[in-house]
């Protein structure tokens, strides 16, 4: 089975509950201090319409890419209130999407070929529509039968 040559880069926000914002990178985009920064104010508006009851409460996390640890950024996250939990030292280029989110995605669409970009995008936006769902199954399965560790939720 060939891979495929359509790429897509999905840039996801997820809390306990499911998720709270994605979006695709646009095709020929480079994640730059700017781009990423504009992600993020889409990010804080979107918990402030979804979850306004953590909308002044929530915390971000992300890894250390280059384009997270701007100056920049990191000032104005400091002006809009928007406080960092810190990359885990020896887990400089992890974040919880990796042990999560990107299997979870992955299994679902390994070994399918979707055609276009647009193809793509939906069969991951459904299962990111599932997620809730998911994690609802978690809270009620028995830590035997996880095959995650429960903190990832």
């Amino acid at each position: 089975m060939s891979k495929s040559k359509i790429k897509s880069m999905l840039i996801c926000f997820f809390d306990s509950q499911g998720i709270v914002h994605r979006e695709f990178e646009p095709p020929g985009q480079t994640v730059n201090q700017t781009f990423y920064w504009e992600v993020l104010e889409t990010l804080r508006k979107r918990v402030a319409c979804v979850q306004p009851g953590i909308a002044r409460t929530w915390m971000l996390h992300h890894n250390n890419a280059p384009c997270h640890m701007t100056v920049s950024n990191n000032e104005i996250l400091a002006e809009k209130s928007i406080p960092v939990v810190p990359q885990s030292p020896y887990l400089l280029d992890f974040s919880p999407c990796d042990f999560f989110l990107f299997p979870w995605l992955k299994i679902h669409s390994n070994g399918r070929h979707f055609g276009t970009l647009d193809n793509i995008q939906k069969s991951v936006t459904d299962e990111l529509k599932a997620i809730p769902a998911l994690l609802r199954t978690m809270e009620t399965t028995p830590p035997s039968l996880c095959r995650c560790p429960r903190e990832l939720f």
